[in-house]
């Protein structure tokens, strides 16, 4: 299928949430793939809102592409930032230490609820359906990534309309529209979390490498896209 035949299936699909799934949002964490779905939703379906969640950690690029965005397309998207508590933040901070996600997976995973999960329970408050930027070809848990799933968690329909392109596609259209993007990804991070849990990746490494890279591979998720058992 040509990169234009997917923007088409994309679109459609983005015009069908808006219209029979309102109110929608996209769960916006800045990337490449985000940026492409802002982009579409900003020209083609805004009564999809879109938000981002500031964990307090984040790099300063992407504050950079946070002020970005909202210059560029104004009020053509409603873009919300959440927060994590400040006083959880506190607590376990006090606790466990500054730098805890590096002492065991369950303290990182702790931190990503207080930073990440958290927020984004607050954020999907009162939605029929949430947007996501996940594809296929990011990792092998994602590989049966479908457009369209029931996620019984937050008790909505979750779309990822995006699961079948590719990251040179992706590119293409970022390139070939002029969207704005986080300026980490030309210094190698194809993947970008808060700054302490995302480096650079070598050639040939996959593009998920970079995030909590100390960890084992078979537990590379902070929770936002993790489905209950």
């Amino acid at each position: 299928m040509s990169l234009e035949s997917k923007i088409n299936a994309t679109l459609a699909l983005l015009k069908r949430v808006e219209r029979d799934f309102s109110p929608a949002t996209l769960a916006s964490s800045l990337g490449a793939e985000d940026m492409v779905l802002t982009d579409l939703i900003a020209k083609h379906a805004p009564g999809i809102s879109i938000f981002s969640l500031d964990t307090g950690r984040l790099n300063p690029e992407t504050y950079d592409l946070l002020a970005k965005v909202q210059a560029t397309y104004g009020d053509k998207v409603t873009l919300k930032v959440f927060y994590p508590e400040a006083q959880v933040i506190q607590l376990f901070v006090e606790k466990n230490g500054i730098n805890a996600f590096y002492d065991s997976v369950e303290n990182r995973k702790a931190c990503c609820g207080i930073r990440k999960v958290e927020p984004l329970n607050r954020a999907l408050k009162d939605h029929k359906a949430w947007i996501t930027g996940m594809r296929r070809s990011q990792s092998a848990d994602r590989a049966n990534l479908a457009f369209e799933e029931n996620d019984a968690d937050h008790g909505m329909v979750k779309f990822n309309p995006l699961a079948d392109w590719s990251e040179k596609e992706v590119w293409e259209y970022i390139r070939g529209n002029n969207v704005p993007y986080n300026e980490l990804h030309d210094k190698f991070y194809p993947s970008i979390g808060c700054a302490p849990c995302t480096r650079s990746v070598a050639m040939g490494e996959d593009i998920r490498a970079g995030r909590w890279w100390w960890e084992d591979e078979s537990m590379k998720e902070c929770g936002l896209h993790v489905k209950k058992l």
